[in-house]
């Protein structure tokens, strides 16, 4: 396939998509830096029970100017999988892909932001993207991610709310 001219991702996702039918939304996960740890983890299991993520550490390539290619693969995937923390809320680079997303859910007219929190900071911060989507959207609680039974519980959780509806 690669001499066909076929995408690369396509080439990549070609057998997961013969095998196993897609049941899960695609997703990019947005994260503070400083948040790496749990990112990595949520990352190795989504992708353990075949979510397709987008996950800077993994899919950006050398040389790739961060900007584009960011905005380029929030486009590309159903879900902005935001990860709320102190450290998130502070940051101008989530803020900045979380203002592509609701441009996106704008544009399509498709909720594509899915927040979830790992501290309580979103439910009380004065800024205004973190207070707007604290106010309209439901967040998913995973603030006790260190604790294994509790982390396995809000995964459950993601999972199922990120399953795709059938048409």
């Amino acid at each position: 396939m690669r001499g066909t001219g076929a995408p690369d991702a396509f080439i990549d996702y070609m057998r997961s998509l013969v095998a196993r039918p897609i049941e899960y939304y695609t997703c990019f996960i947005s994260y503070s830096s400083q948040d790496h740890n749990f990112a990595e983890r949520l990352y190795a299991d989504l992708q353990h029970k075949g979510v397709r993520c987008w996950f800077a550490p993994e899919n950006l390539k050398i040389g790739d100017k961060f900007r584009s290619r960011i905005d380029e693969s929030i486009r590309m995937h159903d879900k902005l999988l935001l990860v709320l923390s102190e450290h998130s809320v502070k940051s101008d680079w989530v803020e900045t892909e979380v203002e592509t997303a609701f441009e996106k859910e704008y544009r399509t007219n498709r909720l594509a932001l899915f927040p979830i929190k790992l501290d309580e900071t979103v439910m009380h911060t004065n800024k205004a993207w973190a207070a707007d989507i604290r106010r309209t959207r439901h967040i998913g609680d995973l603030t006790h991610w260190k604790d294994h039974d509790a982390y396995q519980q809000g995964l459950h959780r993601l999972l199922r709310d990120l399953k795709q509806e059938k048409v």
